[in-house]
């Protein structure tokens, strides 16, 4: 059965989701649905529980109470390797063993698909193939990972995630660590993927108006519950920024992207808070 003929049930969300870590609650009966075909931002102060909710949707972390349902079924009934043809995950920071190449790292994201003494397959040659264009990186396929630069690694490690040939790629804080030039590589890099080929994203993001140019939707969270979430213009304003960071701000239209533009303001500025 395709997702479109599941209808409603079609997609990845959470349920009432609560996770713990021991007996402190961290995520609390949250409710999320992930639109299809989009690029989704989770953003809010350290703490909030951003990945959480990130690492929870991927099957990661077990729920203390709901669940996180996938095509209509929680994903904890389903086996790993179906998971992973599912949904593709990127941690923050991955590291490789030294010496390892890029098309080595790439080729690693095709476990899902082959049993332990499976042959090398044309499909497996072709997905990596894919990932490697798809990303910019065929003409680094030998080169070794330690020997890139940052937003080279970045793009290494998301070919590696599109060889899954997932769905759904869940990224936490890819652009952490980059400087502004790298940083804009791989957000254009994820935002290609979205609109041109189909991808669902959800991506944990620390900058704001990082989240506001490349998000379709942004999902604002406060100490383990949303407080708002939808189109940047409805989730970035001044007031639900000072209710979630503190943070005095004003916010105006990007004079390039036309999207939100939070301008931190108040103390030495002269501007009262919110």
């Amino acid at each position: 059965m395709s997702r479109r003929e599941q209808g409603k049930d079609a997609g990845l969300s959470a349920e009432q989701l609560s996770v713990a870590y021991g007996r402190t609650p961290v995520v609390e009966a949250l409710d999320f649905k992930v639109p299809d075909g989009a690029l989704t931002a989770l953003i809010g102060p350290n703490g909030s529980g951003k990945s959480t909710v990130l690492r929870s949707l991927a099957g990661l972390l077990s729920p203390s109470h709901g669940a996180v349902v996938l095509d209509g079924r929680s994903i904890a009934r389903l086996p790993a390797k179906q998971m992973a043809r599912r949904i593709g995950v990127l941690a923050q920071g991955p590291t490789a063993p030294e010496g390892v190449t890029v098309i080595d790292l790439v080729r690693q994201g095709r476990y899902p698909h082959r049993s332990i003494f499976g042959e090398w397959s044309q499909g497996d040659e072709t997905a990596c193939e894919n990932a490697l264009a798809l990303t910019g990186m065929a003409d680094l396929r030998d080169r070794r990972i330690d020997h890139l630069s940052g937003g080279q690694r970045q793009r290494a490690w998301i070919a590696m995630t599109l060889a899954q040939e997932t769905d759904y790629l869940l990224l936490d804080e890819p652009t952490t660590f980059l400087d502004l030039a790298h940083q804009i590589e791989v957000m254009e890099l994820v935002l290609d993927l979205v609109r041109n080929r189909g991808k669902t994203v959800v991506t944990v993001i620390h900058d704001l108006n990082q989240a506001a140019r490349y998000a379709d939707q942004v999902v604002l969270l406060k100490a383990g519950r949303i407080v708002v979430s939808g189109s940047p213009g409805k989730v970035m304003t001044a007031e639900t920024i000072h209710e979630v960071f503190g943070v005095s701000s004003i916010v105006i239209a990007d004079p390039v992207s036309h999207t939100p533009l939070c301008i931190p303001a108040g103390g030495r500025w002269g501007v009262p808070p919110a």
